[in-house]
């Protein structure tokens, strides 16, 4: 089966192909990172024009710059866009040229047709457009003038006479076009600036703008990240958290509707959930410090006993935060409470239960000790055993309230515990008549054993009535505590609903991670996909400028051409072929074969360059640990080249295997060459990994100057070879430009063992 391809097509494209003139005469005699910074300076500026423009910039070859525009995003301005683009790279060009005091200029070419658009391969991916008007677009720079936007007449038919045109006469400089019977035309005047014309227009009216031609490219960018505040901002804003709230719980329970996400809730640690505790104890000892007397006599032992407990149970859950090296075996306790609910809720149920058991005897035992008073006697209100009752009871409600990690029914269900035991005690004797009025007797009582005294008989006309209010004291105080209670309910019920409004925030938060963190992952290894290990690791983790250069240089690299020359005779655009995306699945099939060789650890020191079209470059020696030591041998220094080559013969071999299954007759033509070269990365929004130097281009010629089925390489290429068991044979002196007459030599293989 074949590998799936990442492919579409597309009508209505405008391609773009931009070269700089002049550039060979002027890379002699530039340094090579000085080269590699102007080129990054300038493809940097031109990627933010492309941005401005709405282009989609393809790759970059070398010297040459092309991007298309309608695709993968269809629009009807398509070509006048990219008219605007190729004349803002003339423009652009002028102040390098003036910069650097040299003589490149740009000459563009612009051609509108269909394209399959997509990825081939499986390393090293590179966006890419396929399609016979795409060669055409290439001719059309190729045909072109330096300084001038070359467009075909299929342009022409889209720009809608915005732009004043005249003869261009590509035929004349470009045999192709001429074939194709092309006509073609330079742009010579601009009717309506940018953005009249195209689509930026309208929208800059219905936004309030002013249009204006003499934008840049940052406008873009800073507009994208305005537009995506403004958006992030309007999502915050409309976060309906009570919606969310209710989607997901029970109105009345406040328990999520989710089984899982309730079990999660439940299980969540919090430490605060042992500290709580400590609220039990000291409400007891807040009560026994306060009135002694209630505590004295029979109540003071079973009153220390629960106290102990209580304390006990506190150490228990809070000792591993009071030494950190606490025995593991001691721990056991606060980890269950921290992390179990039924742990939680059993201890809580204890402490409860503890304290009223001490709450129900201190009271009916300090009831029995207050004994009898006299009403002559000036009375505390505060040594009130019923009193004080009530205010321990009201302490107790809020050491409920305190309790962390509980439900809002569990706490409301101790609340009314609270609340009913009190009441029972404050409403039933003998606590309930510590409320009533005194009896009224006509002087004070004598206790046993007390000399008789006179006394003073008061009429009953002159004793006050207490017994005038509508209720007495121990209702008013129930009163007050039930509102208490109340209040408490309340407080609990909110902070729950607090609680697992931030769960499911943190749930939510959480999730966002994760995808952030998938999605770096999914990033990290595109960025592995784009661009070479070493390379990759300098942009991942830092940020980076548009402007910020990668370049660095090599002494000892081998580079790799390799094309199939009878691919265009087997690519066609017919409706048999799905107008050729079936052929471009065969290609997809080689070059991804050409990747798998890669992975074989022979290969390891080789390196993907790019493909374009159906050639396919790699080279040898990029890495650090290729990089030759002084006093290296001609083995080490140049054992990456071997490898190399035999990549190239490994090429060969799996073409031939391919030929075989798919009855096919395609054939490879490689060059191969060694030395010096420069590599690194350029462009702001699409970083691109390329190599320059004269190796290179000695390199693309020995490919392009071979005969098919062969691999060429110079004298000095071949002499390295033969040290490490290549035969070759001389094929003689072939003119390569810019270099002059060269002796090359054609790979055989390798030398048979000697017997």
């Amino acid at each position: 089966p074949f590998k799936k391809i990442y492919m579409s097509r597309h009508e209505n494209v405008s391609i773009l192909f931009a070269d700089i003139v002049g550039f060979t005469a002027f890379s002699s005699t530039c340094p090579a990172p000085q080269l590699v910074r102007t080129l990054n300076e300038l493809f940097a500026r031109f990627d933010k024009l492309s941005d401005k423009f709405h282009q989609l910039r393809i790759k970059i070859l070398g010297d040459c710059y092309y991007c298309v525009s309608g695709a993968p995003e269809e629009r009807p301005d398509h070509a006048v866009l990219c008219v605007h683009m190729g004349l803002s790279m003339v423009e652009a060009i002028r102040s390098v040229r003036d910069q650097t005091r040299s003589g490149v200029d740009m000459r563009v070419g612009i051609h509108t047709g269909a394209v399959l658009a997509g990825v081939l391969g499986q390393r090293q991916w590179q966006y890419d457009v396929y399609s016979k008007d795409v060669v055409l677009a290439n001719k059309m720079e190729s045909g072109g003038m330096p300084g001038r936007v070359h467009i075909s007449e299929r342009t022409l038919s889209f720009l809608d006479g915005e732009f004043a045109v005249g003869p261009g006469d590509g035929g004349s400089r470009e045999e192709a076009l001429r074939l194709a019977g092309l006509q073609t035309y330079f742009i010579t005047e601009v009717i309506k600036p940018y953005p009249e014309g195209t689509l930026d227009y309208g929208k800059r009216l219905e936004d309030g703008q002013v249009p204006n031609a003499a934008g840049s490219g940052t406008e873009a960018s800073s507009s994208d990240e305005k537009e995506y505040r403004r958006r992030l901002h309007k999502e915050l804003l409309e976060r309906d958290t009570e919606k969310e709230l209710r989607d997901h719980a029970h109105p009345v329970s406040l328990s999520f509707r989710d089984s899982e996400l309730e079990h999660q809730f439940a299980g969540t640690s919090d430490s605060c959930s042992c500290v709580s505790l400590a609220a039990w104890p000291l409400v007891a000892l807040a009560s026994a410090a306060a009135y002694p007397l209630s505590v004295s006599g029979p109540a003071s032992g079973a009153y220390l006993a629960g106290l102990v407990a209580l304390c006990a149970l506190l150490v228990l859950c809070v000792l591993p935060f009071l030494a950190k090296a606490t025995p593991r075996p001691m721990t056991v306790v606060s980890t269950a409470v921290q992390s179990r609910s039924w742990v939680r809720l059993l201890v809580s149920f204890m402490a409860v239960a503890l304290w009223a058991s001490l709450h129900l005897a201190t009271t009916l035992l300090g009831s029995i000790n207050g004994g009898q008073r006299a009403v002559g006697d000036e009375e505390d209100p505060l040594l009130s055993t019923a009193r004080h009752s009530t205010s321990v009871a009201a302490l107790a409600l809020v050491a409920v309230a305190v309790l962390v990690r509980l439900s809002y029914l569990t706490k409301v269900a101790f609340l009314a515990l609270v609340c009913v035991l009190q009441c029972a005690l404050c409403l039933l004797p003998p606590l309930s008549d510590q409320f009533r009025p005194p009896p009224r007797v006509p002087g004070p009582l004598l206790n046993p054993g007390d000399e008789a005294a006179p006394s003073t008989v008061v009429p009953d006309t002159e004793q006050p009535h207490s017994d005038d209010r509508l209720l007495n004291n121990g209702v008013v105080q129930l009163i007050y505590l039930v509102a208490i209670a109340l209040a408490l309910v309340i407080i609990s019920r909110q902070f729950e609903l607090t609680s697992r409004r931030l769960f499911l925030w943190r749930k939510d938060v959480e999730e966002q991670k994760e995808k952030v963190a998938d999605m770096r992952r999914k990033n990290e290894a595109l960025v592995y996909n784009v661009l070479p290990p070493h390379v990759a690791k300098v942009f991942l983790g830092r940020r980076r400028l548009d402007e910020d250069l990668y370049s660095k240089s090599h002494d000892a690299v081998g580079v790799l051409f390799a094309a199939m020359p009878n691919f265009s005779d087997f690519y066609t655009e017919e409706s048999v072929n799905n107008q050729g995306l079936e052929c471009l699945r065969f290609l997809n099939e080689v070059i991804s074969d050409f990747d798998a060789l890669l992975e074989q650890s022979r290969f390891r020191d080789i390196l993907k360059i790019k493909t374009i079209g159906s050639s396919y470059m790699a080279a040898s020696g990029l890495s650090k640990e290729d990089e030759p030591k002084a006093g290296a041998t001609v083995e080490e220094k140049w054992g990456h080249l071997a490898q190399l080559t035999d990549f190239a013969l490994a090429l060969k071999d799996t073409l031939n295997n391919i030929n075989r299954e798919s009855f096919n007759n395609f054939v490879l033509k490689m060059g191969i060459n060694h030395g010096p070269i420069t590599s690194g990365v350029i462009g702001a929004r699409k970083p691109h990994f390329d190599i320059w130097g004269n190796t290179v281009n000695v390199a693309s010629r020995m490919e392009s100057t071979g005969k098919a089925g062969n691999i060429q390489v110079v004298k000095e290429t071949a002499d390295i070879l033969e040290t490490f068991g290549f035969a070759l044979e001389q094929r003689g002196l072939v003119s390569v430009k810019g270099k002059g007459m060269l002796m090359t030599f054609y790979l055989l293989g390798k030398k048979s063992p000697a017997p």
